[in-house]
Protein backbone atom coordinates (compact mmCIF):
# COMPACT_ATOMS: atom_id res chain seq x y z
CA UNK A 1 0.00 0.00 0.00
CA UNK A 2 1.20 3.75 -0.91
CA UNK A 3 2.36 5.86 1.63
CA UNK A 4 1.65 9.56 1.30
CA UNK A 5 3.01 12.67 3.21
CA UNK A 6 3.58 16.16 2.77
CA UNK A 7 6.47 18.50 4.33
CA UNK A 8 5.96 22.09 4.86
CA UNK A 9 8.71 24.13 6.10
CA UNK A 10 9.85 28.16 6.66
CA UNK A 11 13.60 29.07 6.25
CA UNK A 12 15.59 32.19 6.00
CA UNK A 13 15.64 34.09 3.16
CA UNK A 14 19.52 34.52 2.75
CA UNK A 15 19.38 30.56 2.98
CA UNK A 16 16.47 30.36 -0.37
CA UNK A 17 19.51 29.53 -2.82
CA UNK A 18 21.50 26.90 -0.87
CA UNK A 19 17.89 25.30 0.11
CA UNK A 20 16.77 24.99 -3.45
CA UNK A 21 20.40 23.97 -4.41
CA UNK A 22 19.85 20.94 -2.06
CA UNK A 23 16.44 19.87 -2.94
CA UNK A 24 17.62 19.70 -6.62
CA UNK A 25 20.76 17.47 -5.29
CA UNK A 26 18.84 15.37 -3.16
CA UNK A 27 15.98 14.46 -5.64
CA UNK A 28 18.58 13.75 -8.60
CA UNK A 29 19.23 11.34 -5.59
CA UNK A 30 16.25 9.72 -5.28
CA UNK A 31 15.26 9.59 -8.31
CA UNK A 32 18.57 7.37 -9.06
CA UNK A 33 19.04 5.77 -5.67
CA UNK A 34 15.82 5.05 -4.27
CA UNK A 35 13.05 2.91 -6.42
CA UNK A 36 10.65 2.60 -3.54
CA UNK A 37 10.05 6.71 -3.73
CA UNK A 38 7.82 6.89 -6.47
CA UNK A 39 7.10 10.64 -6.76
CA UNK A 40 8.75 13.59 -4.79
CA UNK A 41 8.17 16.83 -5.51
CA UNK A 42 9.04 20.06 -4.22
CA UNK A 43 7.15 23.32 -4.51
CA UNK A 44 8.33 26.83 -3.42
CA UNK A 45 5.26 29.10 -2.37
CA UNK A 46 5.55 31.53 -5.69
CA UNK A 47 4.21 34.52 -3.46
CA UNK A 48 7.14 34.12 -0.52
CA UNK A 49 10.26 32.18 -1.66
CA UNK A 50 11.07 31.02 1.62
CA UNK A 51 8.12 28.78 2.06
CA UNK A 52 8.45 24.78 0.93
CA UNK A 53 6.23 21.98 0.34
CA UNK A 54 7.59 18.83 -0.84
CA UNK A 55 5.11 15.57 -2.13
CA UNK A 56 6.14 11.93 -1.43
CA UNK A 57 4.33 9.03 -2.09
CA UNK A 58 6.74 5.65 -1.37
CA UNK A 59 5.44 2.19 -2.52
CA UNK A 60 5.29 0.73 1.11
CA UNK A 61 6.66 0.82 4.68
CA UNK A 62 9.79 -0.12 3.77
CA UNK A 63 10.15 2.19 1.56
CA UNK A 64 9.33 4.78 3.53
CA UNK A 65 11.62 3.50 6.59
CA UNK A 66 14.67 3.28 3.86
CA UNK A 67 14.24 6.75 2.66
CA UNK A 68 13.65 7.94 6.29
CA UNK A 69 17.13 6.52 7.40
CA UNK A 70 19.19 7.55 4.13
CA UNK A 71 22.71 9.18 4.30
CA UNK A 72 20.71 11.12 1.64
CA UNK A 73 18.58 12.83 3.91
CA UNK A 74 20.51 13.17 6.70
CA UNK A 75 22.84 14.93 4.43
CA UNK A 76 19.90 17.02 3.08
CA UNK A 77 18.80 18.04 6.64
CA UNK A 78 21.98 19.20 7.22
CA UNK A 79 21.42 21.89 4.57
CA UNK A 80 18.08 22.80 5.64
CA UNK A 81 17.32 22.60 9.46
CA UNK A 82 20.07 25.19 10.29
CA UNK A 83 17.84 27.35 8.13
CA UNK A 84 14.51 26.51 9.16
CA UNK A 85 12.32 29.79 10.62
CA UNK A 86 9.72 27.22 10.83
CA UNK A 87 9.43 24.96 14.29
CA UNK A 88 10.99 22.20 12.64
CA UNK A 89 9.47 20.96 9.65
CA UNK A 90 5.41 19.52 9.48
CA UNK A 91 5.52 16.13 8.13
CA UNK A 92 1.67 14.91 7.80
CA UNK A 93 0.31 11.42 6.27
CA UNK A 94 -2.46 11.16 3.39
CA UNK A 95 -4.21 8.78 1.86
CA UNK A 96 -5.17 9.21 -1.80
CA UNK A 97 -8.85 9.59 -2.76
CA UNK A 98 -8.15 9.93 -6.16
CA UNK A 99 -5.25 11.20 -9.13
CA UNK A 100 -5.24 11.67 -12.79
CA UNK A 101 -1.69 10.53 -12.59
CA UNK A 102 -0.33 8.59 -15.60
CA UNK A 103 1.77 5.50 -15.11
Amino acid sequence: MSIYQTAHYEVNPDAVDKVKSAIVEFVNYLSINEPGVVMYSAWQQKDDPTKFVHLFEFTDDAAHHTHGGSDAVHKFESAYKPELVSDGVLFTDYVQVATNTKR
